[in-house]
C-alpha cells in the first residue's frame, strides 16, 4: 500500500502553448493517491489553461493565472506561496510542466523520506533526471565539487582547473560506470523534481523574482544547504523531461561558441544571473576570478571575430557586467 502519511501538493509553472506536455504531467500526478492538490501557475499562456484543466474533471487542480509571464522565479514564488498559505499539504513537489515522473517516483520519495533520520526542515529530496550528465555522475559517486561551485571559475572556466578537467575526462573515457548510490548529496538543484516539507519553506522563504528566468532555482535551493539542511538526490526516483531542452541539439564547431551562436533572451538571463549568483557564493580570490574572466572573455572575443558574432559578444559582456553589478529584474529587448 502506498505511503499516505503525508499530503503532497504538486506545483508547476507553464507558459506559451505547452498543453501537450502539461497534460501528461497532470494526468500522471493526479494518479498518485498522496497528491491532495495540484497548483498550476499559468504564465500568460497562449491558450486557456484553466479551461483545459477543467476538462480533466479533477477538482484537486487549482490554476493561478498571471496576466504576463513572470518567469520561473515569479511563477514558482506564486505557486509555493499559495501552497504554503492556502493548502493543508505537508509537502510540496515541484515539477516543470514537462517533467514526467515515473509511476513509483512519489511513493519512492516518501519512503526515502521516512528512512532519512533528519527533521522536516533539515532535508529535501530530489529526483534523478538522467538527461543531466552531472546528476548521473553524482548519483554514481562522483564528487559534486567537480561540477558545482568550482572556486573562482568564470562561466565554467578556470585556468587552474585545466589539469583536473583533463584527468576527469580520462576517467570518463576509460572508467567503468559505477552503480547508482542509494542517495547522494547535492549543493543545489533545479526546481523540477524537488520535494520539500512546508517546515523548510518557513526557513528559506520564496524564490527571488528579480532573477526572472535561469539560476533562480540554483539560488533558491542553495538556501536549503546554507540553512544547514541537506538535499538528497534519490536515483531510484526518476523524472523524464518530455520536451527538449534549449540548445541540446547544438553542434559545436571550431572557433564557435554556443553562447554567441544561440544568443538571445535566454542566454542574456542565464549569463547575467549566473554571474550574480556565482560572484556571491564561489569567488574566494578576486584576483583569480578576474584572471579567469579576462582569459575567457579574450577567447570569446577572438571567437566572435572569427564567427562574425561581435554584436553578440558585446551583449554578452554587458550581461556579465549587469550580473556582477547586481542589476537584476526583467530587461528590455535591446539587452539581448
Amino acid at each position: 500500500m502506498a505511503n499516505i502519511k503525508y499530503k503532497v501538493c504538486v506545483l508547476t509553472v507553464t507558459y506559451a502553448n505547452r498543453w501537450q506536455f502539461l497534460e501528461q504531467v497532470l494526468k500522471r500526478v493526479l494518479g498518485f493517491e498522496q497528491v491532495t492538490q495540484v497548483v498550476v501557475v499559468d504564465n500568460a499562456s497562449a491558450y486557456s489553461v484553466a479551461a483545459n484543466v477543467t476538462g480533466l474533471g479533477d477538482n484537486r487542480v487549482t490554476v493561478l493565472t498571471n496576466a504576463q509571464n513572470e518567469g520561473s522565479a515569479g511563477g514558482y514564488k506564486k505557486a509555493i506561496e499559495y501552497a504554503y498559505n492556502n493548502t493543508g499539504a505537508d509537502m510540496v513537489w515541484l515539477l516543470d510542466d514537462d517533467n514526467l515522473p515515473d509511476e513509483q517516483a512519489l511513493s519512492g520519495l516518501l519512503a526515502k523520506w521516512e528512512q532519512i533520520n533528519q527533521p522536516d526542515d533539515k532535508k529535501a529530496l530530489y529526483c534523478l533526471r538522467e538527461d543531466r550528465l552531472p546528476h548521473v555522475k553524482i548519483a554514481r559517486g562522483e564528487n559534486p565539487a567537480r561540477y558545482y561551485l568550482v572556486p573562482d571559475n568564470f562561466m565554467g572556466f578556470s585556468a587552474f582547473n585545466i589539469l583536473n578537467n583533463r584527468k576527469y575526462k580520462q576517467q570518463d573515457r576509460f572508467g567503468k560506470n559505477a552503480p547508482y548510490q542509494d542517495k547522494a548529496m547535492m549543493p543545489y538543484v533545479p526546481y523540477g523534481g524537488l520535494l520539500m516539507h512546508r517546515a523548510l519553506i518557513k526557513v528559506i522563504g520564496y524564490p527571488d523574482e528579480r532573477f526572472f528566468v535561469y539560476v533562480d532555482d540554483s539560488e533558491y535551493t542553495y538556501r536549503i544547504t546554507q540553512s544547514g539542511a541537506t538535499i538528497w538526490l534519490v536515483p531510484a526516483c526518476k523524472v523524464i523531461d518530455i520536451d527538449m531542452s534549449q540548445g541540446i541539439n547544438y553542434q559545436q564547431k571550431p572557433f564557435h561558441s554556443h553562447l554567441l551562436d544561440l544568443w538571445g533572451f535566454r542566454n542574456y538571463y542565464a549569463v547575467r544571473n549566473r554571474m550574480y549568483f556565482y560572484s556571491k557564493v564561489a569567488v574566494r580570490s578576486e584576483a583569480t576570478f578576474n584572471l579567469n574572466k579576462r582569459l575567457y572573455l579574450a577567447y570569446l572575443w577572438l571567437v566572435s571575430i572569427i564567427s562574425s558574432k561581435q554584436k553578440e559578444y558585446k551583449k554578452l559582456v554587458a550581461a556579465v557586467n549587469d550580473g556582477l553589478a547586481g542589476k537584476l529584474g526583467k530587461v528590455s529587448a535591446d539587452k539581448y
